[in-house]
């Protein structure tokens, strides 16, 4: 592992899409952000609607025709790679806290890993939205030269201080749940209100209150039934978040949620070099495109900026690209008709 300790044979889940070509050199290779597992769209063996259903398939953006598409599931994650909800094979216990220290450079590992078990020779893009743009970053600079191409959506080449301080307190919110059981909580007991109280956080980072002061005003909501509570719902936003809280919890464990957010914080791509200039300077890539939203906080538009000119070289194509997209953070997920065309003309 990059900051210490080490796994005995951990396994990495992944999906992949198309037909790898005969000189095996048509592969793409996506990271995720920090919860979606592999399953960024459908297929015969799994027809249910992936994460990036829009953007992966036939005559899609990235065209399955054309490319052998490869997503992975992060390292440390709860969606069948080895995790903190995993067996010790050491131990046959969970590793529970004595998983080691997730970094982000050992999630770019576990797709090298996919990578060169498939036999792909060389990868026509890497690419990565928020928390899977940093993972991407890390790839290019530990596997210098295998990918052709790089693109990043809404990340960065760092976390910075006001979402390591966001992050900081969904994590402090879990493990304040009594229910947390200093991590060793029972699979059938998790920290459901920690949890879901952390995920109502996360979804107000990852929108804009511009959307939301046109998509929901000032409206109440359907059902205002307060059970007696005095400060419960009244109000269409309040309704969203907690649907949205209630979706999040039972899905994904607790454990995992709090190393890859610490392993969003831990990564500073000036770690490989004196700077953040020295490290985007290993970068290979003969094709560059990051794409920022200008209603993004958690990864402001400014960081993209400082990516794209970082990454300019001689006989390199770097594209910028600054959407007035209204759903901040998470508009790569939602604003299909500004992402595809953009998509599409990098991998036409």
């Amino acid at each position: 592992m990059h900051r210490g300790g080490s796994l005995l044979s951990p396994t990495i889940a992944y999906e992949t899409w198309g037909t790898l070509n005969h000189e095996r050199d048509n592969a793409v290779l996506i990271f995720t952000g920090m919860s979606p597992s592999a399953h960024a769209a459908s297929s015969t063996l799994d027809p249910a609607s992936g994460w990036w259903e829009e953007i992966i398939g036939p005559g899609r953006p990235i065209d399955t025709h054309r490319y052998y598409v490869i997503c992975v599931n992060s390292l440390g994650s709860c969606f069948g790679s080895t995790g903190p909800a995993s067996i010790d094979p050491r131990t046959g216990e969970l590793y529970r806290l004595t998983f080691p220290v997730l970094s982000l450079e050992d999630v770019a590992r576990g797709g090298y890993e996919v990578v060169k078990h498939l036999g792909v020779k060389r990868l026509k893009a890497t690419v990565g939205p928020s928390m899977g743009g940093m993972t991407a970053l890390a790839f290019e600079i530990m596997f210098p030269g295998l990918s052709e191409g790089f693109v990043s959506m809404s990340s960065g080449p760092r976390s910075l201080p006001f979402s390591i301080a966001l992050r900081s307190l969904q994590r402090e919110i879990i493990r304040k749940d009594p229910e947390w059981r200093n991590g060793n909580y029972p699979r059938d007991s998790v920290p459901l209100t920690g949890m879901r109280l952390a995920r109502k956080l996360g979804m107000i980072t990852y929108r804009s209150a511009e959307e939301w002061r046109l998509r929901f005003g000032r409206e109440r909501a359907a059902t205002t039934d307060m059970n007696g509570d005095q400060f419960g719902q009244v109000f269409e936003i309040e309704a969203y978040l907690e649907h949205h809280a209630n979706k999040f919890t039972g899905q994904f464990d607790p454990n995992c949620y709090l190393y890859l957010s610490r392993a969003s914080d831990l990564f500073d791509i000036a770690e490989h070099g004196s700077s953040v200039e020295a490290g985007l300077a290993q970068v290979r890539v003969k094709r560059a495109m990051i794409i920022g939203v200008q209603t993004d906080f958690l990864f402001p538009i400014y960081q993209q900026r400082e990516l794209a000119e970082g990454l300019e070289a001689p006989g390199r194509e770097v594209e910028f690209h600054a959407l007035a997209s209204l759903q901040g953070h998470d508009s790569f997920l939602v604003d299909m008709d500004r992402y595809r065309p953009l998509i599409a003309s990098f991998f036409a």
